[in-house]
């Protein structure tokens, strides 16, 4: 990590509970899960497993990121819900605000993507080597030198959004790895899940999960 781990000592946000899915919005600053080490043991995954024994963990958010994250309470659930994952049969949108004005207002970046080792956990536009990496973009509103912006990542790379906007030139505020002078200075990652569509895995029903953006 590039600072000391100073999780946000906030209640659990229950999004929606039923008897196969939870869904919590996540707090900036957070581990998903525990990382290496007892100081990085406090995670969200812990965290739900306190109140819900039998949470599993389906996906996850980077550290600083917020917003929706999908647990499973059965295991048949889990793994429903993975291979929707997997087979990027799920929607996922986010809110970002990025330095300098992001132009078009709509566009897609298809940059392959792969781990930069010698600088872990960063990641690194590799085109020989890379796995495939999109982002669609579409602009909110431009903002004192600054882009609202929603993405709609179609792959789930690591690190993906915030690679994918320093390629533009348009870095995540916030951003510890990939900003660089004023764009990151910002109180946190200025990166937000705001929505999860996914089927429900009793019974295939389309189901959306939102949660209102904090910056």
């Amino acid at each position: 990590m590039t600072d000391a781990y100073c999780p946000p000592d906030t209640p659990l946000d229950v999004l929606h509970e039923d008897h196969e899915l939870l869904v919590v919005n996540k707090p900036s600053g957070l581990l998903s899960v525990p990382g290496r080490g007892a100081h990085l043991a406090d995670c969200l995954l812990s965290r739900v497993q306190l109140a819900f024994p039998q949470a599993l963990l389906v996906h996850r958010l980077d550290r600083d990121t917020s917003g929706v994250i999908v647990f499973a309470l059965t295991p048949p659930a889990q793994r429903h819900l993975g291979l929707q994952f997997e087979k990027r049969q799920t929607k996922k949108t986010y809110v970002a605000r990025v330095w300098g004005r992001l132009e078009p207002k709509t566009g897609t970046v298809d940059l392959p993507l792969i781990v930069d080792w010698p600088n872990r956990p960063k990641q690194m536009v590799d085109h020989e080597n890379g796995k495939p990496a999109i982002t669609d973009w579409r602009v909110q509103r431009y903002e004192d030198g600054t882009t609202r912006v929603r993405l709609m990542p179609k792959t789930g790379r690591s690190h993906q959004l915030r690679v994918h906007m320093q390629a533009l030139s348009h870095p995540i505020l916030g951003d510890p790895f990939y900003a660089e002078g004023p764009a990151r200075d910002a109180p946190r990652l200025m990166l937000h899940a705001e929505e999860l569509r996914l089927r429900h895995p009793d019974g295939g029903r389309g189901m959306s999960f939102r949660a209102p953006c904090p910056f």
